[in-house]
């Protein structure tokens, strides 16, 4: 009798944290994206979502990077571009997006594929036998580190900036990019 209890209140601790962790996960999902437009400010603003990304040629290439901004003059148009890039041993602005704003003042800029491969990664597209597109690398990656990225209008001297950070790949990362190796998507040259 005494075991059956012991062993009935065991499973309810197992229970109980089972269900304990199952709430914590769900209120993590629900917490806001950090880095958000900011109401209060009424000049140009811009943010980034993600704030980070690995420099794995497979994280780059998967995670979508986009800017978004507001308080630009409508329907103008704004070009993002890394500053303080190291490029030869010298410190270069790389234009890595660009967007329409809309009647509001606001836009959402989206990284290609193509920046992301030629200016972040410092790669080169092309094709494997299969005729599938391959990124082929030929040199080391951007510099990891924190990046300004700054939202310049065309018509306007209207400028925003935020923080960019590009991280050294983890493991995980240079896993994936092994296993891309071996299907025939990342070439190292």
């Amino acid at each position: 009798m005494i075991a059956k209890k012991r062993w009935l209140s065991d499973k309810g601790f197992l229970k109980g944290g089972l269900i304990f962790g199952f709430f914590v996960f769900l209120l993590m999902g629900c917490a806001t994206a950090p880095g958000g437009l900011d109401p209060n400010i009424k000049g140009p603003q811009v943010v980034v979502q993600p704030g980070a990304v690995t420099l794995g040629v497979v994280s780059v290439t998967r995670t979508p990077i986009v800017f978004m901004g507001k308080g630009f003059q409508p329907d103008d148009s704004v070009f993002i571009e890394l500053l303080g890039v190291d490029k030869k041993g010298e410190k270069v602005k790389v234009p890595i997006a660009d967007a329409d704003v809309d009647s509001k003042g606001c836009f959402t800029a989206k990284v290609s594929t193509l920046v992301k491969v030629t200016e972040l990664l410092r790669a080169k597209l092309g094709s494997n036998k299969k005729m599938e597109t391959t990124i082929i690398i030929t040199q080391p990656t951007i510099p990891p580190g924190v990046y300004t990225a700054e939202a310049v209008s065309m018509e306007s001297d209207a400028k925003a900036d935020c923080k960019l950070n590009l991280m050294a790949p983890y493991s995980w990362d240079k896993f994936k990019d092994w296993v891309g190796m071996k299907k025939g998507k990342i070439v190292k040259k």
